[in-house]
């Protein structure tokens, strides 16, 4: 059976296109999209289209003419920004008859909204760090002895650390609390912040401890396949740079208690700290994030997990070889980047 997929907001996830261009085994063509010609992920797909901004009022129906035209039968986006406004025209989209791989609005808004995270993380009994939106909590927080410095201030609605200030003191808080603001409104997150700009800043409590990368994975109804664990060992412009895989039984079983209680679609990448022998739940991202590689390579091909998927195929298992101890580091390349029409 032969698939074409089409991955929008390409932008710098060359390492998926060609994962998903050996997953499927020549058995169609891999489809990348973005609004910019020099995405370096156009680079490596079988084609690359030019799209408008997300927020465009004809994006959805210029993807749904993409579909259309070149016969793509699932959709996979590859940014945060997104995931709100394709899950919302879902049907939508769908009725083309290609399979659009996002969660539900109701995953999307709690993963998006770092207020519904952090709500949504302790009413499933997990730990997660404190967390407020006003500059008078935290104080009185503070004062309480409750939280104390250094702090993250950080937007609430936000995408690969864009943004995030670590005051020690009551003076940088203030500062950073205001210039967040600032930034907010010129930055490509003003659009997503606008339904509650008060309260589109957080403040929150900074761990202490060892940080961990998850991909927790369901299959396309929302069930619990694993978790593929890595722990951070650098980080570079908020990704992944360096780390290590990891098995650990509290690891799977936080990962299966947020897959039973989110029922998210695919893979959902998440940050978790170990501190004080306690782990501590930070981000839901429903999609492929940037630590994904180093689960890749330690074992677990979740490509070839959702090509087989996508066929009806439920037989999966012999894509999950996953193996601890496996160290990768990420390194640049160069490339050449030509115009879409040349490609």
């Amino acid at each position: 059976m032969a698939l074409n997929l089409l991955f929008t907001c390409a932008g710098r996830r060359n390492y998926l296109i060609n994962y998903f261009k050996e997953a499927i085994k020549g058995q169609g063509k891999i489809f990348a999209a973005d609004m910019s010609d020099t995405a370096p992920a156009m680079v490596d797909a079988d084609e690359a289209i030019i799209v408008p901004s997300i927020y465009d009022d004809h994006y959805i129906s210029t993807l749904k003419t993409i579909i259309n035209t070149h016969n793509i039968n699932a959709i996979i986006s590859l940014n945060d920004l997104e995931l709100p406004i394709l899950s919302k025209h879902k049907l939508d989209i769908e009725s083309t008859g290609a399979k659009l791989i996002v969660s539900s609005e109701n995953v999307i808004d709690i993963a998006f909204d770092k207020i519904k995270t952090f709500n949504f993380i302790q009413n499933i009994g997990l730990k997660t760090p404190l967390t407020y939106t006003t500059l008078n909590s935290v104080k009185t927080a503070i004062s309480e002895g409750k939280l104390d410095y250094p702090l993250v201030v950080k937007p609430r609605w936000g995408s690969a650390s864009i943004g995030i200030d670590f005051p020690e003191t009551e003076a940088e808080l203030d500062l950073a609390f205001q210039l967040q603001h600032i930034k907010l409104k010129k930055s490509i997150l003003n659009t997503a912040s606008e339904q509650d700009l008060d309260n589109a800043i957080l403040i929150q409590e900074k761990m202490n401890g060892q940080e961990y990368g998850l991909d927790i994975v369901n299959d396309f109804e929302g069930h619990y396949f694993g978790t593929f664990v890595r722990k951070k060992l650098n980080m570079r412009s908020g990704e992944t740079d360096k780390a290590v895989s990891v098995i650990d039984d509290r690891f799977e079983k936080l990962g299966r208690i947020v897959s039973e209680n989110l029922k998210h679609i695919g893979n959902l990448d998440c940050d978790v700290f170990v501190a004080n022998e306690e782990l501590y739940l930070l981000e839901l991202n429903p999609r492929f994030g940037g630590g994904y590689p180093f689960s890749h390579e330690a074992g677990v091909n979740t490509c070839s997990t959702y090509i087989e998927w996508l066929k009806n195929n439920k037989d999966v298992n012999q894509f999950n070889q996953y193996v601890a101890g496996k160290l990768f580091s990420k390194c640049d390349r160069m490339l050449e980047i030509k115009s879409a029409k040349q490609m």
